[in-house]
């Protein structure tokens, strides 16, 4: 059997102007990054094919360390719609280096559903990740560079300032450093530290943004900390937000590849889900759906965490509502959460998976509260038996809601046809706008109250006397209209990874709560959330290399 990567290098690639051509784009209008992979300018959106275009969100059961296949079910679908006949885009998030070389792998598919050239876009891709970097670190050093200078100095008080530096990659050892060491010369010593860079707020930032102008006034509102006498200081203050827009000019624009059946596929922006909004930016969701008639797109880790802070979040900032939902499960997951082990997942356990379905009926519920279609792929692998995928098949026909086996992995496009089939049919007839899970007017505490009974299942959130405090000085900034990004756990529906299934009862722990003014949100981090990963006992990177011919192996 081949591994994703051999498969990958079969495949002979189209040259990128060709899929351009699909998209009825002319070869002069993307700025080329190589042969296979192109930047799209911002005039090709158009509000007008919007509104007429279809939007299919791919999510999933709390999902394994492994992931449960929302980009491989994402990629593989578009393909099934295109063979069926319906001109669709895929509109994926860029892959981090830090789970790369870590523990999940790359974010570009796999098997037959991939995107590509799938180590380019793994491995640096066009530059958007150290673009963000750049930008994120330029305020750090502008920030210590004021503490330094007396002539100019706004005053900052260093024991406020919560904005660090990042890094795209896992590196446990940076998460709390020192900087300023070594006499006068070197800076102000203080505590900071180090985040990944799909953390950080600039990578919010751009998701979120309509237009470089946006992005440039979403960067001045950056909250950087307080003066001595408690005046609040924003990168604007610090007259940042030109020079950091300026190193993102190229990053903002999306970035068009292809999938292995020469579909076009934009990729843009990267944030993970369990601690930012987990979704690709609102500019390249809006270029698929210029371009296209249906655009396929998926939003990190489970639905009570991306699709979550898709809908809440992304949509209503960006005026858009999907026409449907696909919630993608594995045999594997549900076993996981039926009780079974994860070393002894590939054996068969029928009552694990039925028992384990209570996670998968949540997150069914869920949708529905958002008053969108649900359907859920089955995302088969070779060793789920018939009588574990009839357990499937059978609750969620006694939930009223379909379920489609996905052989995306296996056959690619040919795979999701029934699944493609039936997606197509309900969006075509599925108008009626989302339901939010709460006013942005409503108080802080309303809102995170909200996302846990609703969404998680929570009987109640207790907040820590930081978390109290965080509340005031929100409120006392004017920012408590912001929208809820949750940092939480991906491997439960509760802040404890250890509560599988479907926990209730619980009490949701939000221990600080932090604002991301640039963004435009607020963030309660609940349970032992952190940003910045560490690597595996036994990293992916031990087996990437490169031969003496340029060819990348062992990457998946």
């Amino acid at each position: 059997m081949k591994s994703d990567i051999q498969i990958a290098q079969s495949i002979q690639l189209k040259h990128i102007s060709q899929i351009a051509e699909k998209l009825q784009i002319q070869a002069s209008e993307i700025d080329l990054y190589g042969k296979y992979k192109a930047k799209l300018p911002l005039n090709l959106i158009d509000n007008d094919k919007i509104s007429r275009c279809k939007l299919i969100l791919v999510s999933a059961i709390s999902p394994t360390p492994a992931g449960e296949g929302k980009t491989t079910t994402s990629i593989g679908l578009s393909e099934g719609l295109n063979r069926i006949g319906k001109k669709t885009t895929v509109v994926l998030r860029e892959p981090s280096l830090g789970p790369v070389f870590g523990i999940k792998g790359g974010a570009a598919g796999g098997g037959w559903s991939q995107v590509l050239p799938m180590e380019e876009i793994n491995l640096h891709f066009n530059g958007d990740f150290s673009a963000v970097e750049k930008a994120h670190n330029l305020l750090a050093a502008l920030i210590d560079n004021n503490l330094q200078n007396k002539k100019y100095s706004l005053g900052l008080d260093p024991r406020t300032i919560a904005w660090k530096r990042v890094m795209d990659m896992n590196d446990r050892a940076l998460r709390h450093i020192i900087v300023g060491l070594g006499g006068t010369a070197n800076g102000v010593p203080r505590e900071t530290g180090f985040d990944i860079t799909a953390a950080s707020e600039i990578m919010a930032i751009l998701c979120l943004s309509s237009s470089l102008e946006d992005l440039k006034n979403r960067m001045g509102n950056i909250f950087v900390g307080f003066t001595m006498d408690k005046k609040p200081i924003y990168a604007r203050d610090l007259k940042a937000q030109g020079a950091m827009a300026t190193l993102l000019k190229d990053a903002i624009r999306p970035n068009l590849v292809q999938t292995i059946e020469g579909n076009p596929a934009i990729i843009h922006g990267g944030p993970f889900a369990n601690i930012a909004q987990g979704t690709n930016t609102i500019l390249a969701t809006k270029m698929g759906m210029s371009l296209s008639d249906y655009v396929v797109t998926e939003a990190g880790f489970g639905f009570d965490l991306g699709a979550e802070k898709f809908l809440n979040i992304k949509c209503r900032t960006a005026g858009l509502s999907p026409n449907a939902v696909v919630i993608v499960a594995t045999v594997r997951a549900l076993k996981y959460h039926g009780g079974q082990s994860l070393k002894a997942l590939g054996e068969p356990n029928p009552k694990a998976v039925s028992k384990g379905c209570a996670n998968l009926e949540k997150h069914l519920e869920n949708a529905k509260q958002f008053g969108i279609p649900a359907v859920v792929a089955i995302n088969r692998f070779s060793n789920d038996t018939e009588e574990e995928l009839a357990v499937i098949r059978e609750k969620c026909q006694k939930l009223g809601v379909e379920a489609i086996d996905s052989e995306v992995w296996a056959k690619g496009g040919e795979g999701a046809i029934d699944l493609a089939q039936t997606v197509s049919k309900i969006a075509d007839e599925w108008q009626t706008p989302f339901i939010p899970t709460y006013d942005w007017n409503a108080s802080v505490e309303e809102k995170i109250s909200a996302i846990a009974t609703k969404i998680y299942g929570a009987a109640n959130v207790e907040y820590s006397s930081d978390a109290k405090s965080d509340m005031k000085r929100i409120q006392n900034l004017g920012l408590d209209k912001l929208p809820i990004c949750v940092a939480k756990t991906q491997k439960s529906l509760s802040d404890n990874p250890d509560l599988i299934g479907r926990p209730k009862d619980f009490t949701l722990h939000v221990r600080e709560i932090e604002v991301a003014a640039g963004a435009g949100f607020i963030v309660p981090i609940t349970g032992d959330m952190m940003r910045m990963p560490g690597l595996p006992d036994l990293p992916a990177a031990e087996n990437i290399d490169i031969n003496s011919s340029g060819v990348i192996e062992g990457l998946f």
